[in-house]
């Protein structure tokens, strides 16, 4: 089989129909650059000879070459051909290929679904279907915001954000028994940037991070953008096994440990009230600061333990956003930590993006304080509940099984069958186009290769059992056959 065939059709089949072989010579040309095989100054391949090497028409080059002139990143020089300008581009995160089959990192997956189509299945990303987020509350709060007062889509947000909406939060988070007041809240544009500002605050490159192995992939890239050296330390289904935590804080002194509270991602368990307190005593020790992701907290049937509770807001920062239950276009999350730390937050988050974003922060408020938002939010639970089930039901039918079945939530953690390696599985799954979370992206570990996380609420689409199916058929036939 061409594997240049079979990966053009795969971009078309992801980006859509317009544009995409021109995308695809662009995209070429811009790793060229990007992996200094095209240095500075560099000429081109001529437009006869790189449309043989792409398989495309001449005319495709032709209006390749002339957008990346326009973008500034070659320089078209009359009767001599095209050169890569003077410049080279910053190094990305990562040394990649080709989009489709670059290696499998933890960009992968949400480089993929962020740029697919809607005809694309996508039981590896990380949110909910758009149809099942409150449209006509969201139309309603925006028709709202409009007739209401012009400052508030207009104007700059004070340094800590809505004031109303904190007050919400903090009533939010007393549920859970966490004691936030006002100036211990700050807004921020989503959760990951709450992240950043914490990252920015707190460590320097170098400095070791504790995360959870798997862990949240986004956790991993962000760390690398960092520079941090991070410390994976094996999750159990009640929390992180405190044993090899405890020998990672005597090697590696770190300075942060990044987990989720709650509902944890991708394993979908549920921290226990011991491992928190062993965990916080071990913090103190080890004078050990704890990042708390709570974004699916509104997902929980019963609550669990949150270490900012136990630990009032002393060494622990809880974070949160709305992108997970309310709408990931209105980017709003927050931040609650000890009055200095907020403080010096502030000050990090006026120098990298000056005011937070109002008219996010405004209709996020008007949802909240209206009970719509509860009842949709039941009406999730119930909906993540019965596609839970469902979902369970047909991985377990052909050998997946999960690691644990858990308490809420959108996530599945599974072990494929023996034989059949996730990688393999995800980069199948693009060529029938369904975006999978092969285990690799969450853990560097050897054994991540037999797992998978699926979003149940993504499961509805009959192409993806077929295919993963099928792959699982291949899978077991290879030995035979070699």
């Amino acid at each position: 089989m061409d594997t240049n065939a079979v990966q053009m059709d795969v971009t078309t089949h992801i980006a859509g129909p317009r544009g995409t072989l021109v995308e695809r010579v662009m995209d070429e040309i811009r790793q060229r650059v990007m992996r200094r095989t095209l240095a500075p100054g560099a000429k081109l391949p001529s437009i006869r000879s790189f449309a043989a090497t792409m398989g495309v028409s001449k005319s495709t080059v032709v209006e390749a070459y002339d957008r990346l002139t326009a973008e500034g990143a070659i320089q078209s020089r009359r009767g001599s051909g095209f050169y890569v300008a003077g410049h080279l581009p910053p190094l990305s995160l990562t040394e990649i290929g080709p989009r489709l089959d670059r290696a499998i990192d933890p960009l992968w997956v949400s480089r993929l679904s962020l740029e697919a189509g809607e005809d694309v299945a996508k039981p590896g990303c990380g949110w909910l279907p758009a149809e099942w987020m409150p449209e006509d509350g969201i139309r309603r709060a925006l028709r709202t915001l409009a007739r209401g007062e012009t400052s508030a889509i207009t104007d700059y947000a004070s340094p800590l954000g809505l004031h109303p909406l904190r007050q919400l939060l903090s009533r939010r988070m007393a549920d859970h028994g966490i004691e936030a007041a006002l100036d211990q809240i700050m807004l921020t544009e989503s959760g990951t940037q709450a992240i950043d500002l914490i990252c920015r605050f707190l460590i320097e490159p170098g400095d070791a991070v504790i995360v959870d192995d798997p862990c949240y992939f986004n956790f991993h890239a962000l760390l690398k953008a960092h520079r941090a050296r991070i410390i994976g330390v094996p999750f159990t289904p009640s929390g992180p096994d405190l044993e090899r935590f405890a020998a990672a804080l005597e090697a590696n002194r770190p300075r942060l440990y990044i987990t989720n509270a709650a509902l944890h991602n991708p394993t979908g368990a549920t921290l226990s009230p011991v491992v928190a307190h062993r965990l916080l005593k071990l913090a103190e020790q080890y004078g050990l600061t704890i990042v708390e992701d709570d974004i699916f907290a509104d997902f929980e049937h019963e609550s669990a333990p949150r270490l900012a509770a136990f630990d009032g807001l002393e060494r622990v920062i809880h974070i949160g956003s709305f992108s997970k239950s309310l709408s990931a276009s209105v980017r709003c999350g927050f931040v609650a930590a000890r009055r200095d730390w907020v403080e010096a937050l502030v000050d990090l988050r006026v120098a990298t993006s000056f005011g937070a974003g109002r008219i996010s922060a405004e209709l996020v408020y008007l949802m909240l304080k209206d009970g719509g938002y509860r009842k949709h939010i039941d009406g999730l639970r119930t909906r993540l509940a019965r596609s839970m089930g469902e979902t369970l039901s047909r991985l377990k039918s052909m050998g997946v099984t999960p690691w644990i079945e858990p308490r809420g939530g959108m996530f599945v953690w599974c072990k494929l069958p023996q034989g059949a390696d996730a990688a393999a599985v995800a980069q199948y799954g693009l060529t029938e186009g369904v975006i999978f979370a092969p285990g690799q992206v969450f853990s560097p570990s050897p054994g991540a290769n037999a797992y998978m996380r699926f979003n149940v609420a993504q499961c509805s689409d009959p192409r993806i059992f077929r295919t993963l199916e099928d792959s699982l058929a291949r899978a077991q036939m290879a030995p035979a056959i070699s």
